[in-house]
This record gives structure tokens, sequence and C-alpha cells, in this order.
């Protein structure tokens, strides 16, 4: 058992707390990892808020994470102590027959316990204070150590740093995925984002590495524009300079709509809205946010009878254990950007001050 620092959340609503937990060694088919670095995402607030309905508490959230294997488990074979690793949120076992199916990336192998906050076998390696801790995402990346199956498990480059590929494990794998594998955006196409945080950005990189001639940056918080025209965009707009609705206006700039539209919010109005900015016949709209639990999309069925298609993503669509590799080899061969999406280091005992400025829009 490894004694070590991780923050855990004791209930919902309420900061994390810094504690001593007591992880205990990877079983079969568990490998247990030295976290080096870790992103904080708003699906990890989601859940602290409490407005999850798959929340359980108290946890060790954290699912973009990057590191060292420490130890593995009986009958792991993928990878081995001292290897660098990047923990996967949607695993791949390979065996299913989603992993068998081309046309998605959602393993189901261990989709049950992992929403449970366990590991495979139904418990929990994490304790703290004499209480179990619950897994969040397969992943709990908020700890210095954490324990995954080993169908969790991407083995990266060993020079990659990890306080920037630790991102590929979420947000920006999610947007570039979105543009190029869900959208399968085209040269010479024109595309509107809405959301400029980090996964808006990763979509605008992805549509620019893809060839599009117009991309349209939508966010009501101008801050964000400088950095969304480094990554791509072409231009960017407020849904509040205008007294009408932002698909109109979109609609009026493009002679039509938009050929791809991207939500990266998770704001059920704003997913409409992101529909109904698609041209007449060919356009499609991809759902990147995620909206909180019971929230419900609505249009006019007159917007898809006349051509436009609705879709969603997940992880962008990438196979995971295939993939995060790949994309690790990318930013290495600098196709891809990373470093460009940090914009705070901070110590791990002021993950709260790092929540703080997501919260901010910082």
């Amino acid at each position: 058992v490894i004694k070590c620092k991780a923050a855990v959340a004791w209930e919902a609503g309420k900061p994390l707390s810094i504690e001593e937990v007591e992880v205990a060694p990877p079983k079969a088919h568990e490998v247990r990892i030295k976290i080096v670095a870790t992103a904080v995402c708003h699906t990890d607030a989601y859940t602290l808020s409490g407005a999850d309905p798959e929340g359980c508490f108290p946890v060790i959230l954290g699912h973009e994470g990057a590191g060292i294997v420490e130890s593995v488990g009986e009958g792991v074979t993928k990878v081995k102590k001292g290897d660098t690793v990047i923990p996967l949120y949607i695993p791949q076992c390979g065996e299913c027959k989603f992993c068998k199916n081309p046309k998605t990336n959602l393993c189901q192998k261990i989709r049950i316990t992992q929403g449970k906050g366990v590991m495979p076998d139904g418990t929990s390696r994490f304790t703290c204070k004499g209480k179990q801790i619950y897994h969040f995402m397969g992943t709990s990346t908020f700890s210095e150590y954490t324990v995954v199956a080993d169908i969790s498990v991407a083995k990266i480059d060993a020079a990659a740093p990890l306080d920037k590929v630790c991102l590929l494990g979420c947000g920006i794998s999610t947007g570039y995925g979105a543009a190029v594998n869900t959208a399968k955006v085209e040269p010479g196409s024109t595309c509107a984002v809405f959301g400029l945080g980090g996964v808006g950005l990763a979509v605008i990189m992805g549509c620019k590495i893809a060839g599009a001639s117009r991309i349209i940056g939508v966010d009501i918080n101008k801050d964000k524009y400088a950095k969304a025209k480094e990554f791509g965009a072409t231009e960017c707009i407020s849904p509040q300079d205008s007294k009408k609705p932002i698909q109109e206006v979109l609609v009026e700039m493009t002679d039509g709509g938009v050929d791809y539209s991207f939500e990266c919010i998770g704001n059920v109005g704003v997913m409409r809205a992101a529909l109904e900015a698609c041209h007449k016949g060919w356009g499609v709209s991809v759902i990147v946010g995620v909206a909180a639990s019971g929230q419900e999309i609505s249009t006019r069925p007159f917007q898809l009878v006349t051509g436009r298609t609705w879709k969603g993503t997940a992880f962008g669509g990438w196979k995971s254990v295939d993939n995060v590799p790949k994309l690790v080899t990318e930013y290495m061969s600098k196709k891809i950007k990373v470093d460009e999406f940090v914009t705070h280091t901070l110590p791990f005992d002021k993950i709260n001050e790092a929540f703080e400025l997501m919260h901010s829009g910082k």
C-alpha cells in the first residue's frame, strides 16, 4: 500500500481537500500509476457541484493526467513498470462489439462499474481516514498515485513532457477529434465554433488542420478572441452584439449558413443555435459539450428534413489505446498544438485555485 497526497471531494459543493490517502496495489488486469501532472476540466466541476446523477462521494476526481507506471497486477501485458502513460476515461478493450465496430470509440467493457465509482471487481483502491473513497471516470488523476484498469491506459513516448500531454487525456483530443473524425471537416469549408474554452480551441485547431477556409469563433467573452485567432479562427463574434439570434447572424454572414458547426459549452439553447446556423442541404452540427442531466434538445424537424445533420461526439471519436499515443507523436512532431493550451501551472495543493481560474474563464 502506498500513502500519498490526493485531493478528496468529501461532499458535493465543497472545495477539494488535500489528504493523505492509502492506494492499494493493483489487482489482476490493473495498473498503478504515479501521476506527474493533471489538468482540471469542467466535467470534474460538474460532478463536484452535485448536479451529476452518477456522482458519488467521497471521491477522487480528475481525468486528464499523465504519469509513470509504478506497478502492474497479474496478467497485464501492454504496459510495465517505468512506462510513460496517459490514463483513459474511455477505455479500449478490443473485444466488445463497440471496440470491434469502426464507427464508435465507446468501449462498454467496464462502463457499469466505472459509472459507480469502483474498479471492475466492484471495489475501490483508495481509502482515507478509514473510509473507502470512490474512483472517478476510471482514472482519478487528482492523486499522486492512482489505480486504473489495464484497458484504461495508453503507453506514450517517454520523451513527452507530461505537464503538457496530460491535456490529451480529454480536452484537446475531444475537440480535435470532433473536427477531424466526427464532422470530417473538408478543405475550403466554413465552420462555426461555439464556446472558445480549451475544447473549442482544439476544434478550431482541427478545422484549420483539415483545411477549413473560414472558422468563426462564437463566445460572449471577448477576452478569448485573441487566443482563438492564434489557433486559426478567421473571425470572432459575440451573440450579445446583435438583436438577432446568433444563428440568423451566422446565416447572413455565410450566405446561407456554415458547413460545420460545433457546440463546445454544454448549453442546450446553444446546441439549437449551432444546428440552425448550418447550411440547408448539407450542414453538419456536432455536439461536443456535455449538458446537465435531464436536459433536452429541441429544434423544428424541418431543420433536419431540409438536409442538416445533428451529431455528437465523445473523446473526439478516438479509439483511445490506439490513438492517444499517435496524438502524442503528432504533438512531438509539431502537427498539433498542446503547449499553447496551458494558461497556468500550479502546485498540486493549489488545485482549488485552478478551479477558480477555470470558472472565471481565465
